[in-house]
């Protein structure tokens, strides 16, 4: 194989990933910052856009990968590593490829990390070389992924000067040097002047009292690959006014017949509002720029994808619809950020700040400073006011804006609409809050749904979940765990389990569907402001044989949580799980409560009956049933 394959460019580097919610996006390109300034030629682009063939062009390919669903590579990585399983590839097929790997994962999971590891172990069965350790960041960390990210980075540079050492006389590029930014935006000739949106003034609206408190309505023209364009029929709150939780059941509905499965998503991406754009728009004094059309234009001889797909056929695209439409100004920043913004500053003070918040050794620093009183690029430019950064290089400087996701909760008969009208129904927790710094957050997404009136429209992306439920499991012992909003994907699977049911009934009239008992585990604070989707448990349980038990934590002296209410009833799971070989499925937040469940699980095993009459499972044996039922796709999660 080795003997036909193009000779590699000298220094060069290619990174590959596979990313779902844009982090491992954000880690390939400051692996690739890294790579540049080490003067390899660099190229960072999702995986899905290579063939393996491709990896012989380079001195080395580095893959960073986040782990989805039940130990799965990203959808923007799914057509690469099936190139790589076919059957017909030799052992030496990538003989002569020198990688390093480095994972996001989120220890709340079994399969912590799987899709990296999974992809490290097939390059090796491959023939191909690893030349650096694996590396392994974890969401549940104190100090989030920067944590193993930072040290295995800082090593991994030095490696490779070892591996490859620049020529006599050159060095390095300095971290104090900018590096040049791959596309950068300039004026067009000749255009008009685009008069800005007026910025809406929410108190001052007029609307009639239909929708209360929803006084936008919006539409989405903007030209995002891959999505469908959904109308907004349905924006309600399901929590009373007084409770400190806003929820709302959410209802979009497409023109076009498309089918989904329990556990899929919706995916949005969110627009900044005018009147924030507005503020940052003066921070930056760029008011003399702002409506004046413009254009993205490559600047390298390598031409790097576009951070932004498919600008060009945006009508009339100006700084302010570019600030509004696709970049974050709302989100918290990533260490690089800061890095790159004390570039545009001369005020000495300012410039040591900055550059002290991106050293390694200060990393709890930066913590502090960033994630945990969640303050956004708009708030640091405030605080930091003598950082101004030239319009053009917008794009290379400010995060795109990414896609939010939302599990579906309809499923069933609740896909369609009575025209006919393919349905999907979401239950979104609006994300407001009061910081460590006093401060109220707002969740960029949320923020922006939860104004929006029905007949609003949205670009909005269908994607596949992890849960991938068989028939085969739907209509057996089913055992659904789902705190809070982790109730969507669950009611979704109910529906669907409904549907099943009644399409046996009405091509086998008088006959006893073969379905298997569900065990329904509600979790929420009060069963008065959080109980949602009640009215749909009544319903469903006249179709199939439902149980639904709840966990309300504030409802009584003692706090109950769905690992308690497990507790409470370990023979029922015991028969459920074990002798009834049924299905569990986690949905809700990450964190503690999956452990928290898995572990009261595991004792239902051990005390909720015997395997054999008068002999129990030890512990040991508990647990490893429970691994097995994982391993076979009769325990899964979906959290977030």
């Amino acid at each position: 194989m080795g003997d036909s394959q193009p000779v590699p460019l000298e220094r060069s580097v290619l990174i590959l990933y596979g990313s779902e919610t844009g982090n491992a996006q954000e880690v390939a390109e400051e692996l690739g910052a890294l790579t540049e300034r080490l003067r390899f030629a660099t190229h960072v682009s999702e995986l899905n856009q290579y063939k393996p063939n491709a990896l012989f062009s380079y001195t080395l390919t580095i893959f960073v990968a986040s782990t989805t669903g039940q130990g799965d590579l990203p959808a923007n990585a799914r057509l690469f590593w099936k190139s790589l399983l076919l059957k017909k590839l030799p052992p030496t097929f990538l003989k002569g490829i020198n990688f390093a790997c480095f994972g996001l994962g989120d220890s709340s999971y079994p399969k912590f990390n799987w899709a990296i590891r999974k992809l490290y172990k097939r390059l090796l069965q491959l023939g191909a070389n690893e030349i650096y350790p694996t590396g392994e960041a974890d969401q549940q960390h104190p100090e989030g992924l920067e944590a193993t990210f930072l040290p295995w980075m800082t090593d991994f540079r030095k490696q490779l000067l070892d591996r490859h050492p620049l020529p006599e006389g050159q060095y390095p590029i300095s971290d104090d040097v900018q590096l040049p930014p791959k596309w950068t935006l300039q004026e067009k000739e000749g255009s008009a002047f685009v008069p800005a949106p007026k910025p809406v003034d929410n108190e001052q609206q007029t609307y009639s009292d239909e929708y209360p408190g929803l006084h936008h309505l919006d539409h989405d023209l903007r030209p995002i690959p891959h999505t469908l364009s959904a109308t907004l029929t349905e924006n309600c709150r399901v929590t009373p006014q007084k409770h400190w939780q806003d929820v709302r059941h959410v209802t979009l509905t497409v023109t076009e017949s498309v089918s989904y499965v329990p556990g899929d998503m919706i995916a949005i991406t969110p627009k900044t509002s005018p009147t924030d754009v507005q503020t940052f728009i003066d921070l930056m004094g760029w008011n003399d720029q702002a409506d004046k059309p413009i254009s993205l234009v490559p600047t390298g001889d390598i031409p790097a994808p576009p951070p932004i797909p498919d600008l060009d056929s945006y009508p009339n695209l100006t700084l302010r619809a570019l600030l509004i439409d696709y970049l974050d100004i709302k989100g918290i920043p990533r260490r690089s950020f800061f890095s790159t913004i004390a570039h545009y500053t001369t005020d000495e003070m300012h410039k040591e700040r900055l550059l002290e918040l991106t050293n390694p050794e200060y990393l709890d620093e930066l913590w502090d400073y960033t994630t945990r009183p969640r303050r956004s690029i708009l708030e640091i430019l405030d605080e930091f006011h003598t950082v101004k950064i030239p319009w053009q290089h917008a794009v290379s400087v400010l995060p795109v804006m990414r896609a939010r996701q939302f599990s579906i909760a309809s499923g069933g008969s609740r896909k369609k609409t009575a025209d006919g009208k393919t349905q999907f129904e979401l239950l979104i927790a609006i994300v407001k809050y009061q910081t460590v710094i006093k401060r109220i957050r707002e969740g960029v997404c949320t923020t922006y749904l939860s104004v929006l009136r029905p007949g609003s429209t949205l670009k909005v992306q269908l994607q596949p979940g992890g849960l991938n439920s068989s028939i085969q499991q739907l209509t057996a012992a089913t055992v659904l765990i789902g705190p809070g909003t982790g109730i969507a994907p669950l009611r979704s699977m109910l529906w669907e389990k409904a549907a099943l049911v009644q399409a046996f009934r009405d091509q086998n009239p008088g006959v006893n569907p073969p379905i298997g008992p569900t065990v329904l585990l509600y979790g929420g604070r009060n069963r008065e402001s959080d109980f949602f989707f009640e009215n749909d448990w009544t319903e469903l349980s006249k179709i199939i044989p439902l149980k639904v038990l709840t966990a309300f934590s504030r409802d009584q002296q003692r706090k109950v949580y769905v690992q308690d209410t497990v507790r409470e009833n370990f023979p029922l799971f015991f028969s459920l799980l074990h002798d009834m070989k049924g299905s569990v499925y986690i949905c809700g937040s990450s964190g503690r409560m999956p452990q928290a469940v898995r572990e009261a699980l595991i004792e239902a095993f051990q005390h909720g009956g015997a395997p054999v009459p008068g002999q129990p499972f030890t512990r040991a044996q508990a647990e490893e049933y429970l691994i097995g039922m994982e391993q076979i796709g009769r325990y899964k999660q979906e959290t977030w």
